[in-house]
């Protein structure tokens, strides 16, 4: 335990859980040690399931450096998280934990009480590099390379709850907690980097629930209907949206993009470049026509009409709008965005996702030239 000793001594206390436990910050990690026996639940590789022989847990951020990929420290992963627990002075025997390569300062908590309830969620994330659909398609169906380390991008979660809790309503709580979690990317509307679906988490998330047996208050329920249901959701979902925010500025001023909204679709910055130098012989150069788009990106006219128009193609996918309904809905708001910016508006002719996009692809062009003309005249009549 010396080791621990040390840490202790150089951690930064964050806070001080209603369990009695506290939340310590060093060695790139977060660390909970356990005052007296806790129940746990975790996806954790090493000690994970449900345990009530667990001593600590912590969340590590395996990340050497800045523009650096995480690199293992053993064979295999659980060495790994073993080795790792060694060297923040706690016992792999009895500890559980988590990696990322989110930056534990980046870490968000929230604390909410009921009466004799107390919550507290602390979260850590990023789903910028592999955020994900539940049901995208993959490629991966044989065992883990034991020299990979898991991906970068990971929402890990620590939910502490101040109750008694049997052990499968400690495993509903973690469901309650993932709902959150999906929640917040839902009110964030983060697209899928796998298919064009949004994204219900990353492909590596990892959450670790902790139930306080030493409480009086005994509870049998953490589901949506639950008290304990409700507190789970109002810390974990806005700490995930603070975490993701400090971590990539992942935030609703952020989203406020035609492009970041049209990435799960296929519409990028070079997509529509090549779109518009491909018919234009007079092309402005590929530098002014970016300083174009990404005006025309956050207007606050292109950004809601592309996010109607997105929402359009979504319920065609899941089949809650008909073809002639997308179609004609289609072809109103590509009216209204044209309408607004006196260009030319295309029409849809036969409702498909591709054709939708082409035309928004048309539409948006022709705006941009529009754009464009506008700003060489102004350089023109500047130079003269």
């Amino acid at each position: 335990m010396n080791l621990w000793i040390q840490g202790r001594e150089q951690a930064l206390k964050l806070c001080t859980l209603a369990t009695g436990d506290s939340v310590y910050r060093y060695y790139k990690s977060i660390v909970i040690p356990f005052e007296q026996p806790r129940k746990v639940s975790s996806t954790a590789v090493v000690n994970g399931g449900y345990r009530e022989d667990l001593t600590a847990v912590f969340n590590n951020d395996c990340n050497p450096g800045a523009g650096m990929a995480c690199t293992m420290r053993a064979p295999t992963y659980q060495e790994h998280m073993r080795l790792i627990a060694e060297e923040i002075g706690l016992d792999p025997a009895t500890t559980a934990g988590m990696g990322t390569a989110a930056s534990m300062e980046n870490v968000a908590i929230y604390t909410e009480c009921y009466e004799n309830l107390t919550v507290t969620a602390i979260v850590t994330g990023g789903v910028e590099v592999n955020g994900g659909r539940v049901g995208d398609p993959t490629d991966y169906f044989q065992p883990i390379d034991k020299s990979a380390v898991e991906k970068p991008g990971t929402i890990n979660i620590m939910l502490v709850i101040d109750a008694d809790l049997p052990p499968g309503i400690l495993n509903r709580a973690m469901v309650t907690c993932t709902e959150a979690k999906t929640a917040a990317l839902q009110e964030l509307m983060v697209g899928s980097h796998y298919s064009t679906g949004l994204a219900t988490g990353s492909g590596t998330d990892q959450t670790i629930v902790i139930a306080n047996p030493a409480s009086s208050l005994y509870l049998e329920s953490a589901g949506k209907h639950s008290k304990l249901g409700e507190l789970i959701g109002r810390t974990v979902l806005p700490a995930v949206k603070e975490a993701l925010c400090k971590q990539t500025k992942l935030s609703p001023r952020q989203q406020h993009s035609m492009l970041r909204r049209f990435k799960r679709y296929g519409i990028v910055e070079e997509s529509l470049w090549q779109a518009y130098a491909g018919g234009n012989a007079k092309a402005v150069s590929k530098p002014k026509f970016m300083d174009v788009l990404y005006q025309v990106d956050r207007d606050g006219y292109v950004v809601t009409y592309a996010a109607l128009y997105i929402h359009l193609l979504d319920e065609f996918q899941w089949k809650l709008l008909s073809a002639v309904e997308v179609r004609q809905a289609g072809n109103e708001l590509l009216r209204a965005a044209a309408g607004k910016f006196g260009v030319e508006a295309p029409v849809i002719a036969e409702a498909s996702v591709e054709a939708c996009l082409k035309f928004w692809t048309i539409l948006l062009i022709n705006i941009l030239r529009a754009k464009c003309r506008e700003a060489n005249g102004e350089l023109s009549e500047g130079e003269a």
